[in-house]
């Protein structure tokens, strides 16, 4: 069972650097008038609502299995000081914590581009306000797991979350 979780969640913890890999669409026509401009600012606030709505299930799903394996890591954890521990269960537990510490790392450059996206985007600019910092959450929370805190990891990343979910009420 612990084997599947730690599959799962490490087929989700990539998932986020190829969704955010996605840019902004392109559009090779020009603005023609006051009307066809806001259009175009339609189009990109809604493609960056998607983005943002986009890191909340991919950080939600993300957060859902690290509670399970972050379980899992302190049960190794404690056995290992009661000296209970193979060594084999230990080298999969250091192994399951660099892949988790990876993937906050995954999420935090994930949370940099689009903060940096939403500054660099003219349509978007009214919404950075609110976005800016959300990467800092998310690096608090490396921070954290780099630390063996996983459980206090993941308290930090559902603030992420709240932050995110905040700038998409905004922007609706």
């Amino acid at each position: 069972m612990k084997r599947i979780t730690i599959v799962l969640l490490a087929a989700i913890l990539f998932s986020p650097t190829s969704l955010l890999a996605q840019t902004r669409k392109r559009s090779t026509t020009k603005p023609r008038s006051s009307a066809g401009s806001g259009s175009l600012s339609a189009e990109a606030r809604t493609a960056g609502a998607t983005r943002v709505a986009d890191q909340i299930k991919v950080l939600t799903r993300f957060i859902y299995l690290l509670g399970g394996v972050a379980k899992g890591l302190e049960a190794v954890d404690e056995a290992a000081r009661r000296h209970e521990a193979s060594p084999s269960v230990l080298q999969q537990a250091e192994q399951n914590k660099t892949t988790v510490r990876t993937s906050i790392q995954n999420v935090r450059d994930g949370l940099d581009k689009l903060e940096s996206d939403f500054r660099m985007t003219p349509e978007l600019q009214p919404y950075y306000i609110k976005l800016a910092g959300v990467a800092q959450g998310a690096a608090t929370a490396e921070q954290q797991a780099a630390s063996n805190q996983f459980d206090q990891a993941g308290r930090s990343l559902i603030g992420v979350v709240n932050r995110l979910t905040d700038v998409l009420l905004a922007m609706r």
